[in-house]
């Protein structure tokens, strides 16, 4: 089955870098790490399936175009965590007033994205919505450690001098990622993707990763400490985004998920 494309050109293959002009010490290092944390990755996918299945019909895994190192194109994958065929015009604005404005780079998710699915919220938050990108570095699509991919429509605000965090292989983390992230501003985020650039090496990638555990910790802290009720976890809305303003509207939901496995 096809996974739902984010862009409206047709699909071409991956021109993503080739996995040998990677450096020897970090494309090892992605191979091991990568291959330990597979039956992880396994055992998050089924039960992504099963909660999908419930509440979210359709594709499990979603795929984006991303802007890749020297400007190339792949596409990257994710857990869907929106709606099928949810636009992509508030994201282009959201972006364009991050990159203007010079706020903190805060996702649409803390302003109530009316594109999520429910049950996504706190599974955003926690970053495991983007463990399949494992896949992409076992392609050699991607590093570990290296500054986020974006997406062309943000690539195309990039000024020649910030296009240089495009000179090496994206990554699921990254200095910016451990260096405050959505406190931070886009000028910020670059110039920490660019400090990356200059400085990596193998101790230096070990130690973002040492970070990275903490770091997503203390993102999950703060979206639970956001919330007027902690205990939903991310269940606030129903499937059409309605809230669920009552224990008994929710249960109703639950019920109906249910339904759909007999």
């Amino acid at each position: 089955m096809a996974l739902p494309s984010a862009t409206l050109p047709p699909e071409r293959p991956s021109l993503a870098e080739p996995s040998s002009l990677l450096p020897g010490w970090k494309r090892a290092l992605d191979l091991v790490i990568c291959i330990a944390a597979l039956p992880a990755l396994g055992l998050v996918t089924l039960a992504v399936a099963v909660i999908r299945t419930l509440f979210s019909p359709g594709p499990v895994l979603y795929r984006q175009e991303r802007v890749g190192r020297g400007g190339r194109r792949f596409f990257c994958f994710k857990f869907r965590t929106m709606r099928v065929c949810a636009p992509t015009s508030s994201h282009e604005d959201h972006f364009r007033a991050l990159v203007k404005g010079g706020t903190p780079m805060q996702k649409l998710d803390a302003r109530g994205d009316a594109r999520l699915n429910a049950w996504t919220r706190m599974f955003r938050a926690s970053g495991c919505d983007e463990l399949p990108q494992l896949i992409n570095v076992l392609r050699g699509d991607m590093s570990l450690v290296g500054p986020r991919p974006c997406l062309p429509s943000e690539f195309e605000h990039f000024t020649p001098s910030q296009r240089r965090r495009c000179d090496v292989a994206p990554g699921l983390t990254g200095l910016w990622q451990v260096s405050g992230k959505n406190r931070t501003t886009f000028e910020r985020m670059i110039e920490l993707d660019l400090l990356y650039i200059d400085s990596r090496s193998l101790g230096g990638d070990l130690k973002i990763l040492a970070r990275t555990v903490p770091a997503v910790a203390a993102e999950l802290g703060a979206y639970l400490r956001g919330l007027k009720r902690p205990f939903r976890f991310g269940f606030a809305s129903s499937p059409q985004g309605r809230p669920l303003r009552s224990g008994r509207r929710a249960a109703s939901w639950w019920r109906r998920g249910l339904r759909r496995l007999r």
